[in-house]
């Protein structure tokens, strides 16, 4: 009994302690962690909600660049961080992909952390230099089934977003082409324009320069409607694949066992910035959609995009280096 009571007053004063930090949240600096350099879309997006958040909350955001293993090392990091609400990852479509792809992880995407809210998607879009004969994606997908494993495709990396929306590509259209990984998504759009490269799977920042420019042609979009900055060119669905659909979404995560008040909270600051005018003209300057909802939400797309991502790889036999 004395047992018994000691464990009871113990889980009390500890629920006690929660609510009372929760009621004082945030009276100290907030970390928000990203798992890629400075300079890049994933950090642009989260120094724009970062700041916008800091002054919502009365506080400071600090935005911590942890760049390595595709966002894989800042998500250990983050995975161990105490769960008050002081600690924030933005994760994307990446996560998801490296759940299956990597065997060896030292965290758990869906165990270790909380929903917050999502943030964006950006659509990728399959291009070919201007010069090449092919004009729809119909086209390409006929001449890699006449020429097997002839043609070539550039990504951002191997296990990246571009590189599975290309697998799901070969899996459902029954082609196959030879991936050529880049170390990262510009250098594979220049190969492509050049016609070093055959075809690129690209997110649309990194493509759309190239394709106002004339120097490269858009056959379709990977998302499952059109992107507002080419409303005239076709989604793989409707070139012929209606199962066909893969963007590249973002969103924020915090740890396992953060208090649902602290939750509530952040997640309604975030949907108020999301409709902010310079917010939404910062990531439409990314090529990016808003997107915003509730945790559970963003929880039922975290889990279905890692069962999507789970069958691609094991259908492929993809394996992560």
């Amino acid at each position: 009994m004395r047992m018994i009571r000691y464990l009871l007053t113990a889980i009390f004063f500890s629920a006690t302690a929660i609510t009372a930090s929760a009621q004082g949240y945030p009276n100290k600096p907030i970390h928000f962690v990203v798992g890629f350099a400075p300079g890049g879309g994933t950090d642009v997006m989260a120094r724009a909600i970062g700041v916008k958040l800091g002054e919502a909350l009365g506080t400071q955001v600090v935005v911590e660049n942890r760049p390595g293993a595709n966002g894989n090392l800042a998500a250990e990091v983050t995975a161990k961080a105490a769960p008050d609400g002081y600690t924030l990852m933005i994760i994307s479509v990446s996560h998801a992909i490296s759940r299956s792809l990597y065997k060896n992880l030292r965290y758990d995407l869906l165990k270790d952390y909380a929903p917050l809210s999502s943030i964006a998607t950006v659509p990728n879009v399959i291009v070919v230099g201007s010069a090449r004969p092919v004009g729809t994606l119909k086209e390409l997908i006929a001449q890699a089934k006449a020429e097997p494993r002839r043609i070539t495709y550039g990504t951002s990396g191997a296990g990246s977003p571009e590189h599975l929306a290309a697998v799901m590509l070969g899996l459902t259209a029954g082609i196959e082409m030879i991936h050529v990984p880049y170390k990262g998504g510009a250098l594979s759009a220049l190969d492509v324009a050049a016609g070093h490269v055959d075809v690129g799977f690209n997110t649309m920042p990194v493509a759309l320069p190239h394709i106002k420019g004339g120097k490269m042609k858009a056959l379709a979009v990977t998302d499952s409607k059109r992107a507002g900055v080419l409303p005239d060119v076709p989604t793989v669905a409707e070139s012929g694949y209606p199962q066909y659909a893969i963007s590249t979404w973002y969103g924020i995560v915090v740890p396992t066992g953060t208090p649902k008040e602290i939750v509530a909270r952040l997640n309604g600051e975030i949907a108020k910035i999301l409709t902010l005018p310079d917010v939404r003209e910062r990531l439409a300057g990314l090529g990016a959609d808003p997107l915003g909802g509730t945790p559970e939400q963003f929880g039922q797309l975290m889990q279905s995009e890692v069962a999507k991502f789970a069958k691609i790889i094991k259908d492929a036999n993809l394996q992560g280096e």
